[in-house]
């Protein structure tokens, strides 16, 4: 996915959103030669999160994904941690122990601290002269570009706590409906610091009850206390295939367009790759191919991720203990579930059933007004840009 140079005068891409996938974007299309100019409506990066640890996922792909961001022209430069082993825990609190020899995912920091992932792809943007414009709420992109905004609705929620402990290093799930229906909790804790939380695929007015439970679950069977200082905090996702991720000259990457992995949540590889090809597209002058390349390198991965949602969805508690019972008997854990998000000839004979059976919250935001130019849409609703 190396950027290759286009000849010619290339026009200012604009992008909306400073997340990993704007960041992505803008990093590719300077490191080209091109001049980016990123428009965010916060006054930092990566204002949805609150330091927390977020785990980047490394079993979607065969190739290691620190080795992928390298590929794309982003160092992955920030603060990192391996992690091969994982214990998870069955709704009835039975222990399994889960490892792979490569690692399963790299615990990174999330927010506007000076060790996170997003003031790490900020640093390299501005390097490459990236320009970032603070607080400015875009609302329409009449010459095209980028829009990577985030979440526009709850497919999936996270209520979470941080807070500091003196455990060990560890990474602990449990899958339980009692604690994150149709989801997973986690606890992940490194260096005297750590996240607690559920994701939820369903019952999010119950998610405080939810929380709870899940801090007494993981209470009960690692001993430890929050303290007084705990902080809580939560967040949304939007999980979708869309049709098509284009609206005009407006591409649309990471969770604007509904890139995520379905089956547990996992976001920032598809958002930093979507801004890649995204720009990659502009750059080549081609915006409408755009499409066709994000299917190419995510799209049998979505499919098999919604497949994979929607069967985890139907097993319950029961089926989550014959889940678990067949992941301990893998010897290659992270090779297992990378052969699940590989597309099959089953997947593609159960991806329409998949996907009609779980329609994102997100509302389609793709508008029939001839030349509109909206991140998104408010032609119909007559509503004045904001």
């Amino acid at each position: 996915m190396n950027v290759k140079q286009t000849a010619g005068r290339r026009s200012v891409l604009h992008i909306s959103g400073a997340g990993p996938a704007g960041l992505a974007a803008a990093i590719t299309y300077a490191k080209a030669g091109g001049q980016a100019i990123v428009h965010e409506r916060k006054t930092s990066v990566g204002s949805r999160f609150h330091g927390d640890f977020q785990g980047q996922e490394n079993w979607t792909s065969r190739t290691d994904i620190l080795g992928e961001l390298a590929s794309m022209g982003i160092q992955p430069d920030f603060p990192h941690t391996a992690f091969r082993e994982l214990i998870a825990y069955s709704p009835d609190g039975r222990e399994f122990h889960l490892s792979s020899d490569v690692p399963l995912f790299y615990l990174v920091h999330r927010g506007s601290g000076p060790d996170s992932l997003d003031t790490a792809l900020l640093r390299q943007a501005l390097e490459l002269g990236v320009e970032i414009r603070f607080g400015d709420r875009i609302s329409k992109l009449p010459d095209g570009g980028i829009c990577a905004e985030g979440p526009k609705a709850g497919d999936v929620i996270a209520a979470d706590y941080q807070f500091d402990t003196d455990m060990q290093d560890g990474a602990y799930a449990a899958l339980s409906d009692d604690l994150a229906p149709k989801g997973y909790a986690y606890l992940l804790i490194h260096q005297g610091h750590a996240t607690l939380a559920s994701c939820m695929y369903d019952d999010f007015h119950r998610e405080h009850i939810h929380l709870e439970k899940t801090v007494a679950f993981f209470q009960q069977r690692l001993g430890f206390s929050m303290g007084e200082h705990a902080k809580r905090f939560g967040g949304l996702g939007n999980v979708s295939y869309p049709k098509s991720a284009i609206k005009g000259k407006i591409l649309y990457a990471g969770e604007a367009a509904g890139f995520q992995d379905a089956l547990w949540g996992f976001g920032m590889r598809y958002a930093m790759i979507s801004g890649h090809l995204a720009a990659q597209a502009w750059l080549r002058d081609q915006p409408l191919a755009y499409d066709q390349m994000w299917r190419q390198v995510l799209g049998g991965r979505m499919r098999a991720g919604i497949v994979n949602r929607y069967m985890f969805s139907r097993l319950g508690d029961k089926g989550y203990v014959r889940f678990l019972e067949h992941l301990t008997k893998c010897r290659d854990v992270r090779g297992w579930l990378g052969q699940q998000h590989r597309e099959q000839w089953f997947t593609r004979l159960l991806f329409p059933w998949a996907d009609r059976m779980l329609p994102s919250k997100r509302k389609n935001e793709n508008c029939t007004h001839p030349g509109c130019t909206c991140t998104w849409c408010r032609c119909a609703r007559g509503q004045a840009d904001v």
